[in-house]
């Protein structure tokens, strides 16, 4: 390779540089454009209320309880007789 050709391949690299990086600045988002809103949201924290006593209370229904409606002693409900 000549001493020519190595400039030549220097100069071009260089200015393909350049171009690449004033491109994309017109190319691609400005940093204006860049910005997003985000929600914010409250800490999480140890404190607990506790919750309403007009619906958790003593009284109130257990839905873990098992409900049995009626006693059947028919182990073959479907079976004609």
């Amino acid at each position: 390779m000549k001493q020519k050709d190595l400039a030549l391949i220097i100069v071009v690299v260089f200015l393909s540089g350049v171009l690449s990086l004033t491109l994309t600045k017109y190319l691609f988002a400005s940093p204006k454009d860049r910005q997003e809103k985000v929600e914010v949201v409250q800490p999480i924290s140890a404190d607990f209320k506790s919750p309403p006593e007009q619906y958790f209370n003593t009284n109130s229904i257990d839905p873990t309880q098992i409900i049995t409606i009626g006693g059947s002693n028919n182990n073959q409900p479907f079976h004609k007789q």
